[in-house]
């Protein structure tokens, strides 16, 4: 009302690093009091090259969602933002040649950008190259890598603290202050996400769970993946469960139960509304969810919760929801349509 202030509405959402980006963006201009949770388990592109050389959480996802929340307002902002979201080229030589080249200060990208904010951003940049000379066992390839996990890998790897890199580089993008980017856990180690099927087999990693690879090839992975809805082929059986797993783990006594970010229920308690974002269910929002005490945290609270939906279902997810949700009591003659809504006394919900 006229002569009274307005108080932003406080959101807390779910989601993962790609679907939701164009929504955020949005829903910036609304409101700059949002908490994102994501995940710290992607294993797929220049996030999975970091990891396998360097070690550390996967950062793909913070990183693309701090971008787009990232100050665009001004020529140097606009400048920063550039350089942060550039991908170096898809053939291994010239994109080697491109890092040197921005790593030494003399690439186009630099331009626009202050002395004071090159010399804080290079800092980090020749911090990440460092720690890949280390690595001599390990050969980093840079093909099609993102400057902006370079940085935030960097950062990470010089303060040793996931929260601190976060806080890093959301000064450095110049991010509202009552935008918070979280991991679900705050941790330095990897963690692997993992699925059990309902005929007792295990896939291990995110992409194979949601985004499997464009190609099988050993030489295209795991810089390879298809993030595409109708690229994802049916599994055998439909998913019982998702569940984290050590980064060598291979079956069910792999499994680990890492802690939920302290700050994560805290914004839980507080906020006046969840979201649950656009994404893929395995891999973007389940891995916040499963953790201990988010469920918990959740239903304890009376606000508002949305759901924001994609509008398709790929091939896991429907199998999914017919093996859990669709489950005919024994008077029901027929299972419900996909399209039509079951009704509360032909079907029994099924726990995930």
């Amino acid at each position: 009302l006229e002569g009274q202030q307005h108080k932003e509405p406080s959101l807390l959402v779910f989601s993962g690093g790609t679907a939701f980006n164009a929504v955020a963006e949005e829903l910036h201009e609304w409101t700059t009091a949002v908490a994102h949770v994501l995940p710290v388990s992607d294993d797929g592109g220049s996030t999975a090259e970091i990891v396998r050389v360097i070690g550390g959480p996967a950062i793909g996802d913070i990183r693309s969602r701090c971008l787009r929340l990232s100050d665009g307002s001004t020529h140097e902002a606009r400048a920063v933002r550039r350089l942060l979201g550039h991908r170096l080229p898809l053939h291994p030589a010239p994109a080697k040649a491109e890092w040197l080249s921005i790593v030494e200060g003399e690439h186009a990208l630099w331009r626009g950008v202050s002395e004071p904010y090159k010399e804080i951003i290079r800092a980090f940049l020749v911090h990440f190259h460092y720690q890949i000379l280390r690595n001599a066992g390990h050969r980093f390839c840079f093909q099609h890598g993102s400057v902006g996990n370079f940085f935030f890998s960097g950062a990470r790897s010089f303060f040793r603290s996931l929260d601190a890199a976060i806080f890093l580089f959301s000064r450095v993008s110049n991010i509202p202050q009552r935008s918070l980017v979280l991991p679900c856990v705050c941790t330095n180690d990897r963690f692997t996400l993992g699925a059990e099927l309902f005929d007792g087999s295990i896939i291990r990693g995110q992409n194979d769970i949601s985004h499997p690879a464009v190609s099988d090839s050993p030489r295209h992975l795991p810089l390879s993946v298809d993030k595409t809805c109708d690229a994802s082929r049916a599994l055998p059986a439909p998913i019982r469960r998702v569940f984290y797993m050590s980064s060598e783990g291979t079956n069910l006594l792999h499994e680990v139960f890492p802690c939920v970010n302290r700050r994560v229920l805290d914004q839980v308690e507080a906020v006046d509304a969840i979201i649950y974002g656009i994404g893929s269910l395995f891999t973007s929002i389940c891995p916040s969810l499963i953790l201990r005490g988010v469920g918990e945290a959740i239903s304890a609270r009376a606000c508002p919760r949305c759901w924001c939906s994609t509008g398709r279902w790929t091939a896991r997810q429907r199998a999914w929801r017919r093996r859990t949700l669709w489950w005919p009591s024994p008077t029901a003659s027929t299972a419900p349509s996909e399209t039509t809504p079951a009704t509360a006394s032909s079907t029994r919900p099924c726990a995930m």
